[in-house]
């Protein structure tokens, strides 16, 4: 009893239902930073997600806290949905308000599709209604298990049929159209599986970019120089050791057709709200769950604390937000929830971890934060400055240290200069600083130290279950899944859909 009342008193009403914004959240998966037009990739076309950002304020230095698995996106989603960092929270957000939940005692209609990889109880209290939610983490693209939320439940089972940002593309507009004549505001949330992997976008889209290649990072490596933790976990093993550069460069152009079959998809959905004609009245959000290497520093997934998997993009548009504008001030993906609720005129619960992002488009911050800190798992813990950025190895005994000014690639290693001991003493201090505020007990220094190189010769790619057959006859020879077929996927589906 005393929780309900502590609840309701977070809740007080200060705007009556009909007066608050529309939300409207579209959230992309695995989506690097600079695969954006409008944010100076010449190289990619992302006309909807560029005309976002003309329309509304960016945030390119946002960031993806972190991670406490592999699986990056779960927390990463928890955190969104929370406005805590995984180390306050848990993954499948029990015992938390979601920011759905919240919005829900205000008179929002809230409405879920994607994915959602966190569990089926955490939807089910954030979003009263549903259509083609993917309750996992990947999938093939063209075979996305899927089900809808009715009534409390998640029912009517199936495999999609479509391509998954088109089957959620749908799901939006479909949802988007009924709004026309409704008063009650809507809180809508998209959640697309693109361009994660499989890299398989329409074949229109994947030959565009075959076509018109875009360059390799200007970071490629053809192998990591040192084993950072993850490196032969499931999306390392996509490509062979040493990275083949021809390879590398098809997957690029192959995530490059991703991103801009999504932007496609991203158009229909606005032109769906442009049609509701609730537009004039709705924020809405553009983000990612993290980035993705993509051949830089020789990894290709996202569980690592470089500038590439960490930083991902962040865009707000709406009424009173300065369109065409744009901040290079930290900010983290757990910063929306407070922001959404200082937007609506909500109160927020007390005990969030991120901030409101809102003072500094409105010019009475600068900033919400003057260093970001990041962590994977027990292998990597990073704070950064505006120039200056350390990374530590606890396992393996390692720093790294990159001026940003001057190195925005993280290339050159200055840790062991003299000239910069400086700047690693004192960013040491400010890492271990963090860890105590965080509640972070993982040591930074290891007495037992794990070696630092890593030996492939032995490693065996398997392609998982969900990469279609040309993938595995290109990238792996042929080699087969354990379970390929559309029955074999819908059978394991109904029988551990939510496993």
């Amino acid at each position: 009893m005393k929780r309900i009342l502590i609840l309701a008193i977070l809740v007080l009403p200060q705007l009556h239902a009909a007066e608050r914004p529309n939300i409207l959240l579209l959230f992309a998966d695995d989506q690097r930073a600079d695969t954006i037009g409008a944010w100076g990739n010449p190289n990619i076309d992302t006309p909807n997600i560029d005309s976002l950002v003309k329309r509304g304020f960016s945030f390119k230095q946002n960031y993806c806290f972190g991670s406490n698995s592999g699986a990056v996106c779960v927390p990463s989603r928890a955190m969104l949905h929370t406005g805590k960092h995984w180390m306050h929270s848990n993954n499948l957000m029990k015992g938390e308000t979601t920011l759905g939940q919240l919005l829900q005692t205000q008179g929002y209609k809230t409405f879920a599709t994607g994915k959602w990889h966190n569990g089926d109880q955490s939807i089910l209290r954030s979003f009263e209604s549903g259509k083609a939610v993917y309750m996992g983490g990947m999938s093939d693209h063209i075979q996305v298990p899927l089900q809808d939320i009715v009534d409390g439940k998640l029912v009517n089972k199936r495999i999609g049929d479509g391509f998954s940002s088109t089957l959620f593309a749908d799901a939006m507009t479909d949802f988007l159209s009924k709004q026309k004549d409704s008063e009650e505001p809507f809180f809508a949330y998209a959640a697309f599986t693109s361009p994660h992997d499989p890299r398989q976008p329409p074949q229109e889209y994947r030959k565009k970019y075959y076509n018109k290649r875009p360059p390799l990072p200007d970071n490629f490596l053809p192998q990591h120089p040192f084993n950072n933790g993850f490196m032969t976990g499931r999306d390392e093993s996509l490509a062979p050791w040493p990275r083949p550069k021809d390879m590398v460069s098809d997957q690029l152009a192959e995530y490059y057709g991703m991103v801009d079959h999504l932007d496609v998809e991203i158009g229909r959905v606005l032109k769906a709200l442009e049609d509701s004609g609730r537009a004039d009245n709705t924020i809405i959000i553009y983000a990612a769950d993290h980035g993705l290497a993509m051949g830089s520093h020789g990894l290709l997934g996202k569980q690592s604390v470089y500038e590439h998997s960490m930083r991902c993009p962040l865009v707000f548009v709406g009424d009173g937000i300065p369109a065409g504008k744009s901040t290079n001030a930290f900010s983290y993906l757990l910063d929306i929830y407070p922001t959404l609720c200082s937007m609506t005129g909500l109160k927020a619960p007390a005990n969030l971890d991120g901030e409101d992002l809102s003072s500094i488009w409105k010019g009475t911050r600068n900033k919400v934060r003057d260093e970001v800190y990041l962590q994977y798992t027990s292998h990597q813990r990073s704070v950064r400055e505006d120039r200056w950025k350390l990374i530590r190895y606890p396992q393996i005994n390692h720093t790294q240290l990159f001026d940003l000014k001057n190195d925005p690639s993280e290339m050159k290693n200055l840790a062991n200069s003299a000239d910069h001991k400086p700047h690693v003493d004192r960013l040491m201090t400010k890492l271990s600083d963090w860890q105590k505020a965080w509640g972070d007990k993982v040591p930074l220094t290891s007495k037992k130290p794990k070696p630092k190189a890593v030996d492939f010769s032995t490693t065996k790619r398997v392609p998982d279950r969900w990469q279609p057959k040309w993938i595995r006859d290109k990238y792996y020879g042929g080699t087969k899944p354990s379970i390929r077929s559309r029955q074999q996927i819908q059978k394991m589906y109904n029988d551990f859909g939510q496993k």
